[in-house]
């Protein structure tokens, strides 16, 4: 399995979580020049845009501690661009999910919901 296939399959578990906690998948791999936000979904007004970390249990680091300011503030920027692009009356929120898998099996799942702010500053990470 590939780096970006590996990459896919956490976005699909974490697409399957959301849609079971009764979010709807509004994109996925919404990109722009240099950013990209891996899903974005809506649930009784809020927009939360999803940053999925996907791991194994041997990786040296863990997804959370991926979460650069500049990965943050690259995720805030393209935030604002979607909603450019796509109008909204929805309360941004932005998420972090961290996956691990050992093989095909989930060994390690832990969303957190409003990691970061509109401005990139973390505020549970």
């Amino acid at each position: 399995m590939t780096a970006k296939d590996f990459g896919n399959l956490g976005e699909r578990i974490a697409a399957f979580y959301l849609q079971k906690k009764g979010y709807e998948i509004i994109c996925r791999n919404f990109r722009i020049r240099g950013g990209e936000i891996d899903i974005i979904a809506q649930k009784d007004g809020i927009i939360a845009f999803v940053e999925v970390k996907t791991r194994t249990p041997d990786y040296m680091t863990s997804g959370f501690d991926a979460m650069t300011k500049r990965k943050r503030t690259l995720i805030v920027k393209a935030a604002e661009q979607y909603s450019f692009k796509h109008p909204h009356d929805f309360q941004p929120r932005f998420d972090v999910v961290e996956i691990v898998i050992d093989g095909k099996k989930v060994v390690g799942f832990n969303y957190v919901e409003n990691a970061f702010d509109g401005c990139g500053i973390t505020t549970i990470l």
